[in-house]
């Protein structure tokens, strides 16, 4: 039996994660000197919840401990897996990967380890397809393979609720989101670990617009058409978000579209605000 683990960063819903069984090894996320588990003890709601008209909270994120991983796999182990696939946010953006790696040694099954080379839902997708395959009867190198192609034809699309964060959190070097704020709303792209601005608009419409013709060009990865998943991060992107959702929704070419949370680990390095998609 091939037990499945991720990271928190994949944003992935409860539902999807009970469905297939997945292990999530949550990330720690600090807000203003104190110690939380993402989706562990801190969700979506509350952590937006800490920004205030008057206060931007402090906020930092630190990977999984290699403890974390080996009680996971040990969970995943006693559930009867005897082989583990652990797919995870990119090498380059994070040390979660190499807490995996050391934790992959303490443990009594084989642990096959994923890069996704990406962040965020884009874990999900790759998890997704790797936990479809299993239950269809792939092996371990195959639902292995299948997660590292499915990150090979991730994009993703979305907003930054407060600019500065991402700037400041080194992982768009280069592309000085807050400056290009200044001009308008800059709708930020990224395939694999790389971003890039794709256009600055002036409202949320020229946003939606843009993110939506971006997305219906891309190619499926599947026979049955596009799928895309909308993430959302507090109410003050909701309207972005539905507005992502109905565009979609029965367009051409897109076989169907989901819906997540965009949360603490994300939402850090964004803020609230936040909109964006991932297609694939």
């Amino acid at each position: 039996m091939i037990g499945i683990a991720v990271d928190s960063n994949s944003q992935m819903p409860t539902d999807l994660a009970a469905r297939h069984g997945i292990a999530v090894v949550p990330l720690t996320v600090t807000v203003d000197g104190i110690d939380h588990l993402e989706g562990v003890d801190l969700d979506s709601d509350t952590f937006y919840d800490s920004w205030t008209d008057t206060h931007e909270p402090k906020i930092e994120t630190s990977q999984p401990s290699p403890g974390a991983f080996v009680a996971a796999y040990t969970e995943l182990i006693e559930r009867g897996a005897t082989e583990i696939l652990s797919i995870h946010v990119a090498d380059s953006m994070s040390g979660t990967l190499n807490s995996a790696r050391l934790a992959a040694n303490l443990v009594d099954v084989p642990v096959r380890l994923v890069d996704t080379g990406t962040a965020s839902f884009g874990i999900s997708c790759c998890a997704w397809s790797a936990a479809e395959a299993v239950a269809a009867g792939a092996d371990l190198d195959r639902a292995a393979a299948l997660a590292e192609t499915r990150a090979a034809g991730l994009h993703t699309t979305f907003v930054v609720g407060v600019p500065r964060l991402i700037d400041r959190s080194g992982r768009a070097a280069g592309l000085e989101v807050e400056g290009a704020a200044a001009d308008g709303i800059p709708v930020i792209a990224m395939t694999g670990p790389d971003l890039s601005v794709l256009a600055t608009v002036h409202d949320l419409d020229a946003a939606v617009s843009a993110m939506v013709s971006d997305a219906l060009e891309w190619t499926p990865s599947g026979d049955d058409g596009l799928r895309i998943a909308v993430g959302t991060s507090d109410e003050s992107s909701a309207p972005m978000s539905r507005a992502l959702t109905e565009a979609l929704t029965g367009a051409e070419g897109v076989a169907e579209v989901l819906q997540y949370r965009i949360g603490p680990s994300v939402g850090a390095h964004t803020g609230p605000g936040t909109s964006g998609l991932f297609v694939f």
